[in-house]
């Protein structure tokens, strides 16, 4: 990448490409320049590996995420000035047929029932299906990558941990609140159940018609979590996110005097460019990962894994527009993302110990299984994601870290059998349904969609 060197007057380069001006792209505290942390682990293997050689960062990509930090989600921020919460009424009327005249004539409201009342034009539902086969195949990876790669690096970006912490998410009763979001990145991800499938024995749930189908489960939450960002939105807007007390500095949140969100130094929270950055987390990371520890995830299920999460980043309020087109676009986008974030590993670590220390919290402080479990996870993220923002949240380092790699083989070897041999994939797809089943005890006990 070609160098850039920004002082407080010009920016000067090397190259013939434009670059960008410290005034254009830095308009906000939470923005660096683009090579302030270029020695990232992360930043090195991204930029290595997955992206052109002669790849440079965009200055009208720079300018489109900055914009989007000051853009929440019109449509439904309007409703909540209004006092109007969308969730119930919304699938009551699309589902349930049940009307209610008034919130018909507001205009909002109207255009959201139309967003949720069928799918776009764009969706495909078999190579969502397909993307949807591939993302659940490894129950056990899944949720390893949900927690160790996709949550954890998230925590060391401040842009991201802020309103969680402020508003108490992850950190107080951590096992909730994990399980809440693999429940989501499940009901994203269900699909009817495959011809050799054996699942119905455990689960006593119909089975649906189509990946995303209008009132699954997927539509379902992606309708309660659109609202729930929308409230916390103009709740931290408003000051009333104060859960970081006394965990966080408060010239680390850098609040307005008042003690409301500062958006001149953050954004609005939960915007439109952190709204891709965790949709990327979901798709994107996971996906990679999934490559990382082995599995054949081939360029259609890839292709179909991104394109069911842009139908679930839709419906949560994200512009289409502002979504990379495939997955080499989107590994530019969030290589620029991660360039431009002010990182503050302090400000992250009390999410990553609340996550970190749930094996011990259900297993007993004393139990080995517990903190074998731990460096386990540590491990994951230590490996995929980099030593420095493993240092950075303070997650402990096993001499036996690589061991994580020890399933590169095994699961190598095991798609490759699967994708040969018909009664080898039905035994491995009745095996992936009893672990799933398996790994979702706490929904059973709390989730009336599990029990």
């Amino acid at each position: 990448m070609d160098s850039i060197n920004i002082n407080n007057t010009e920016t000067t380069t090397t190259s013939r490409h434009s670059q960008p001006t410290l005034a254009s792209y830095q308009r906000h505290g939470r923005t660096t320049a683009v090579d302030d942390h270029s020695d990232l682990q992360v930043l090195q293997r991204i930029k290595r590996y997955l992206l052109p050689k002669d790849f440079v960062i965009s200055q009208d990509l720079l300018e489109e995420m900055v914009a989007g930090y000051d853009i929440g989600d019109p449509l439904t921020d309007t409703l909540a000035a209004d006092g109007i919460r969308f969730a119930k009424p919304l699938q009551q009327l699309i589902i349930d047929k049940k009307t209610d005249d008034n919130l018909l004539k507001n205009p909002s409201f109207k255009t959201l029932t139309e967003q949720f009342s069928r799918h776009p034009d764009w969706f495909d539902p078999k190579l969502a299906q397909i993307g949807a086969v591939a993302y659940r195949r490894y129950p056990l990876m899944l949720i390893w990558l949900l927690r160790n790669v996709a949550l954890m690096a998230g925590y060391s970006i401040p842009a991201l941990s802020l309103p969680l912490i402020q508003t108490g998410a992850l950190m107080h009763e951590a096992l909730p609140r994990l399980m809440r979001t693999y429940a989501y990145i499940l009901a994203v991800s269900e699909h009817p159940l495959l011809p050799q499938s054996n699942t119905s024995r455990h689960s006593n749930r119909k089975s649906i018609d189509e990946v995303l189908a209008i009132g699954s489960e997927g539509w379902r939450q992606s309708i309660k979590v659109r609202q729930i960002h929308t409230l916390v939105r103009q709740n931290l807007l408003k000051g009333k996110g104060n859960a970081a007390a006394g965990i966080i500095a408060d010239a680390d949140q850098h609040h307005n005097p008042d003690g409301s969100w500062n958006t001149d130094y953050w954004g609005l929270p939960i915007n439109q460019t952190d709204m891709i950055a965790t949709h990327l987390q979901f798709s994107l990371l996971i996906m990679r990962g999934l490559r990382l520890l082995g599995a054949r995830i081939s360029s259609e299920e890839a292709e179909g894994i991104l394109h069911l999460w842009n139908l679930a980043s839709y419906w949560m309020g994200v512009d289409l527009q502002r979504l990379p087109k495939d997955e080499a676009a989107c590994w530019e986008w969030l290589y620029t993302y991660l360039s431009i974030q002010q990182l503050d590993f302090k400000m992250g670590q009390p999410l990553a110990k609340a996550l970190h220390d749930l094996p011990r919290q259900l297993m007993g402080e004393d139990n080995r299984r517990g903190r074998f479990v731990e460096m386990v996870n540590a491990s994951v993220t230590r490996t995929l994601v980099g030593d420095d923002i493993g240092d950075g949240l303070d997650l402990p380092k096993s001499k036996i870290r690589f061991g994580v790699l020890s399933s590169v083989p095994i699961l190598f070897a095991l798609d490759t059998a699967r994708q040969h041999n018909q009664t080898i994939a039905t035994k491995l797809e009745a095996f992936r349904a009893k672990r799933q089943d398996n790994m979702n005890w706490w929904l059973k006990k709390n989730d009336d969609y599990y029990k």
